[in-house]
Formats: C-alpha cells, sequence, structure tokens
C-alpha cells in the first residue's frame, strides 16, 4: 500500500517536472549575417527565450556534424544552425557546404531516433533581426512540444 503511494507521488512530481520543462536549445550563428541579426533582435528588443545558448561561429560551413552530435549528448534538447542566405555567404560556398552536411546529418538522426525536428537550418542576415526573433520562438515552441532529449543524452551530463 505505500509503495502504490510513493509511486502515485512520484508519478505527481514527474508531472510537474514536465509541466515546467523549459528546453535547453543551442543555436550555432554565422558570424556576419545571423549573429549580427541576433545582435539587431536584442537591440530592438524583440522577444525571444533566454534559454537559447548562441555560439557564434566565423561562418555556417565551420559547424562540423559532430559539434551537433556533441550539443546533444551534453544535454541540448535542440540545435538551430542559422547562416548567411545562399549566395551571400562571406566565404562565397560556407552555407552551400551547410546545407548539404546538415541535410546528412538529419537524415542520420532520423536513423538513430531522433526527431528531425530537433534540428533546423535557417539563413538571417544582418538585416533581418525581426525575423531572427521570430525563428527563434518557432523553434522554442517546437522543441517544448516535442519535451526533452533522452535519445543521445548523456546520463553523465545530467544536472
Amino acid at each position: 500500500m505505500l509503495e502504490k503511494e510513493n509511486l502515485a507521488y512520484l508519478g505527481e512530481a514527474d508531472a510537474k517536472k514536465e509541466s515546467t520543462f523549459t528546453p535547453k536549445i543551442v543555436a550555432f550563428c554565422c558570424n556576419w549575417c545571423s549573429y549580427a541579426g541576433a545582435d539587431l533582435a536584442g537591440n530592438n528588443r524583440a522577444d525571444y527565450p533566454a534559454n537559447i545558448k548562441i555560439i557564434r561561429v566565423p561562418c555556417s560551413g565551420r559547424v562540423n556534424p559532430l559539434f551537433i552530435m556533441r550539443a546533444f549528448e551534453k544535454g541540448a534538447d535542440g540545435v538551430i544552425i542559422c547562416g548567411c542566405h545562399p549566395g551571400d555567404c562571406h566565404y562565397t560556398t560556407g552555407n552551400y557546404y551547410t546545407r548539404r552536411r546538415m541535410a546528412l546529418l538529419i537524415s542520420m538522426l532520423d536513423y538513430l531516433g531522433v526527431d528531425k525536428g530537433r534540428v533546423r537550418v535557417e539563413w538571417v542576415s544582418a538585416s533581418e533581426g525581426a525575423r531572427f526573433a521570430s525563428i527563434m520562438n518557432e523553434f522554442a515552441d517546437t522543441i517544448k512540444n516535442l519535451g526533452r532529449n533522452v535519445r543521445l543524452e548523456d546520463i553523465r551530463c545530467r544536472n
């Protein structure tokens, strides 16, 4: 009898944890366009979630798929890669490489059983601060609906 009460209590505690779930999201942003777009969103006081951790990279082409796998391993619930629009890359072809790599990575994650909605690639220019904020809000809502990422998370990295 006591065990059933304890299990019921634990079930309620888990339900409370899930209701206060805030996803951990990592955003890899290109220095020349997307990071400047994030900066513009901040300057314009556009509202987007504070739980998105932005990592500035020289180019979206610099984002190795292993960086994304590592982010998931360390507990990220979602990863978004933002770069310059195709044809406007500061390094000419970096975003083309990104597009090809991420298409392969998303199919590999699908094979591993990770929902492909957890990874996203977006093109945001430096003058699109409002668009950056709306993309981040939409992605955060998507990840919140998907719930915690338990598929690739390393149990040793839990808080």
